[in-house]
């Protein structure tokens, strides 16, 4: 049995990839979730515009707006 993965891809404003920016892998959602939460304004600082939670890959929730400006 494999343990479940849950990581970010994150955007720009224009919605196109934010190259060389990796999230770590979790284990859980919840500790995906806290991650993102206590790094977002720092995210949002260097352009990040939102963030997209994958499970195993695959979109498991629509994107959280790290900024305004989306």
């Amino acid at each position: 049995m494999t343990t479940p993965q849950w990581a970010w891809a994150f955007e720009a404003a224009d919605g196109t990839p934010v190259e060389g920016t990796v999230s770590p892998v979790f284990t859980n959602r919840f500790d995906a979730e806290q991650w993102l939460g206590q790094g977002w304004r720092e995210m949002a600082e260097t352009g990040i515009a939102s963030a997209v939670l994958l499970a195993e890959g695959k979109v498991a929730a629509p994107a959280v707006r790290l900024s305004s400006d989306v």
